[in-house]
């Protein structure tokens, strides 16, 4: 049988002649696919190369066992991040999240996060005390920055600001009281 579940006697387009050899080329292996090679390790993604093996050592007599390692420290890459995306409406109280991203509304009365991102279609009212700002969208409510607060040429504050810096993009608005922090010494 063929792959497309013809005999190959069937086939519509082989001569007919008397005998039973046929001594036309096999049009199937024309339309061969590669044999399936099953990957190397259960784990490896199919097409990926192999990762090399690590030899596992023996303990050596009298040493004393092994350990599990200390938990590494997280970096800046590896925050406990909170995405609030495009289109999602939140309302309430966020704790321990240490970077709020928020493309989509947040209204909430009182945050401590160690960053803010507000995406260009972000909304966010409330209060807020962060040490980074970085507001590319809309801004209601008490913000107190204890290091930088940055506004895109899209973003717009409104009401309170306290910062210890502030850079504002062409384009960008604050609309309301400013206050600078002292700087810390």
């Amino acid at each position: 049988m063929s792959i497309f579940g013809r005999k190959k006697d069937d086939a519509p387009d082989a001569p007919s002649t008397g005998d039973s050899m046929n001594t036309t080329p096999n049009r199937d292996q024309d339309l061969a696919v590669p044999t399936y090679r099953q990957a190397p390790s259960a784990n490896a993604p199919v097409g990926m190369p192999p990762k090399p093996a690590t030899p596992v050592q023996a303990p050596r007599p009298g040493a004393p066992p092994a350990t599990a390692q200390a938990p590494r420290p997280q970096g800046a890459g590896e925050r406990r991040t909170l995405v609030v995306g495009r289109g999602i409406s939140l309302q309430g109280t966020v704790s321990d999240a240490e970077r709020l991203v928020v493309e989509g509304t947040v209204e909430s009365q009182m945050i401590q996060a160690a960053e803010l991102a507000i995406g260009p279609t972000g909304v966010f009212r409330g209060e807020v005390q962060v040490e980074d700002a970085e507001i590319a969208g809309l801004f209601d409510g008490n913000i107190t920055v204890r290091g930088s607060l940055v506004i895109r040429a899209t973003g717009k504050v409104k009401g309170t600001a306290r910062y210890r810096k502030l850079s504002v993009e062409e384009g960008g608005a604050l609309m309301g009281s400013m206050e600078m922090l002292p700087s810390e010494g």
